[in-house]
């Protein structure tokens, strides 16, 4: 009985985990030299867990994220995402995988300039096989979320940087994914205005129950979220 439940729990506790990295390692070759960008790093992040990513640049952040959104293979050590250990997928998988279960959002927006903020978050929503009826509506409820319904057919040009980075959230979680890999998404901002794009954000994810690992220098704006894990010379501290 006590092992029934205890096997119950813990197949409980895989389904809820939406990242998990094993022992990540990863180098880089320049010339004679090897630099070793992260050593034995282990993640793991639950359902709805929002987790901040911070350390001094040059220490491993971007790269742990990359290696997260399955763009970079780690040296030694696995990577699961929504339940699927990457390192048995085939080219197509992984593109898939990632297409299907992972956001990203950027310090720079890389919206498609000649689309308005409508059609940049319903874009990719038809890409992922929606219909334009049901992409629209997602839409236009995104845009609602995030303060900017006034300003849907506006291009990236007529927009705020701030307004194009909360757009570029939108775009991000439209097709619900699993977990949101965000590399600095408020860096380029001032700060009252990152203040109030992170605000957005958080309020998206939360609302969706989207797992997302947030690289910030802002400490303020990382110990808002549920947990903060800090890396040093490629490896996770404290």
């Amino acid at each position: 009985m006590g092992d029934h439940m205890a096997e119950t729990v813990m197949d409980r506790d895989d389904q809820d985990t939406v990242l998990l990295m094993n022992d990540v390692s990863k180098a880089f070759h320049q010339g004679d030299r090897v630099i070793q960008v992260l050593k034995d790093v282990s993640v793991k992040i639950k359902k709805g867990e929002l987790v901040a990513l911070v350390g001094p640049s040059g220490s491993g952040k971007t790269t742990l994220l990359n290696i997260a959104g399955i763009l970079e293979k780690p040296d030694s050590g696995q990577v699961t995402i929504a339940g699927k250990a990457t390192h048995r997928l085939n080219d197509k998988e992984t593109s898939v995988l990632r297409r299907d279960s992972i956001g990203f959002v950027f310090q720079f927006h890389r919206l498609l300039p000649e689309f308005s903020a409508l059609e940049n978050i319903i874009i990719p929503q038809i890409m992922n096989r929606l219909s334009r009826h049901v992409a629209e509506d997602r839409a236009e409820q995104l845009l609602d979320m995030i303060g900017l319904s006034e300003r849907r057919h506006h291009r990236p040009g007529q927009l705020s940087g701030g307004e194009q980075q909360r757009v570029a959230i939108a775009r991000a979680v439209a097709n619900v994914p699993s977990l949101l890999l965000a590399d600095e998404p408020t860096g380029n901002l001032d700060p009252d205005t990152a203040a109030g794009v992170f605000k957005h954000l958080v309020a998206i994810l939360r609302s969706t129950g989207t797992a997302a690992l947030l690289v910030t220098h802002n400490m303020e704006l990382a110990k808002s979220l549920d947990r903060v894990l800090t890396i040093r010379k490629g490896e996770l501290v404290g």
